[in-house]
C-alpha cells in the first residue's frame, strides 16, 4: 500500500488492521517521506516502480496485490504495466494518468516556495493542504481525519519532500499510452469531492486501462482510505477476492 504525497504508510492503518489477519500487508513510506531516506534529486515513475520490485525482493514476495492513493495509484499503474509478472490485482485510488496542467503546476510550485520560506507546512499553508486533500463531508464530520492530515503535513521534511512534489506534479508524465499495456485486473476509485483530481479525470484513467473498472465514492475526497475506511476496506476486499 503506497500513499499520497505528504503522507506515510500510516495513512493505511485502518486497512492494515482490517487485512492483516488474512493477508501479509506492506505499508510503504515512499521516497523522501517518513522512514525512507531523504531525497536529494528528482525521480521518475519507473524509479518508483522499481522501488516496489526491490521491496518485494527484499521481503521474498513473488507477487502482490497493489493498493495506491494519488501518487501511489500512479505508481501502481506504472508497476502493473512494467512488471506484470509481479502483480495480482491493483486498486488505484484518487489518481490520474494525465500530466499536470498549468494551474496545478503553479499552485504546487507556490506551495513549495512558501513552505521553504516559512520552514515547513504550517499556517497559512495548512489550509491549502486540507482543501486539496479533504472535502466538505470530511471537514464537517470527521475531525479525527482532519487532525491526522494536519499532523502529517506538519511532520513533512520540506527539503526532501520538495523533490517528490516536483517529480509527481510538474514532471508527471502522460501515462495513457503506457497504461494500454496493463493486463492485470484494475479497479480505479474516484472520490466525489476530490478537488485535486476531479471525478472525470480519474475515470479517464480507468478508460486508459484495458478492462479496468471505475467507481465513484460519495462523501470522500482525495484520501478515500483514510476518510471512509469501512467503505474502502469493503471495496478492496470484494475486488481482491474475485480471483
Amino acid at each position: 500500500m503506497w500513499p499520497s504525497l505528504l503522507m506515510t504508510g500510516d495513512m493505511w492503518s485502518a486497512q492494515a488492521a482490517h487485512f492483516s489477519a488474512t493477508h501479509r500487508v506492506v505499508l510503504v513510506d515512499p521516497p523522501g517521506h517518513g522512514g525512507s531516506e531523504k531525497l536529494f534529486a528528482p525521480f521518475t515513475f519507473e524509479d518508483c516502480a522499481r522501488c516496489v520490485v526491490d521491496i518485494l525482493d527484499a521481503l521474498g514476495i513473488d507477487r502482490t496485490h497493489f493498493v495506491g492513493n494519488s501518487w501511489g495509484g500512479m505508481i501502481g499503474a506504472t508497476f502493473a504495466a512494467e512488471h506484470p509478472g509481479r502483480i495480482g490485482r491493483a486498486v488505484l485510488m484518487n489518481c490520474t494518468a494525465s500530466p499536470a496542467g498549468a494551474r496545478q503546476k503553479l499552485e504546487y510550485g507556490l506551495l513549495l516556495r512558501v513552505a521553504a520560506l516559512i520552514g515547513g507546512i504550517r499556517p497559512p499553508l495548512t489550509r491549502s493542504v486540507l482543501k486539496a486533500f479533504l472535502g466538505p463531508t470530511t471537514m464537517r464530520t470527521r475531525p479525527a481525519v482532519v487532525a491526522f492530515v494536519r499532523a502529517a503535513a506538519a511532520a513533512v521534511d520540506v527539503s526532501s519532500c520538495a523533490w517528490a512534489v516536483k517529480s509527481v506534479v510538474p514532471a508527471r508524465p502522460d501515462q495513457r499510452a503506457l497504461l494500454a499495456q496493463v493486463t492485470t485486473p484494475v479497479l480505479v476509485v474516484a472520490g466525489s469531492e476530490d478537488a485535486t483530481f476531479p471525478v472525470a479525470e480519474t475515470l479517464a484513467m480507468a478508460d486508459a486501462i484495458p478492462g479496468a473498472t471505475g467507481v465513484v465514492l460519495d462523501g470522500v475526497a482525495h484520501l478515500a482510505g483514510l476518510e471512509d475506511p469501512d467503505l474502502t476496506n469493503k471495496l478492496i476486499e470484494e475486488f481482491v477476492s474475485r480471483g
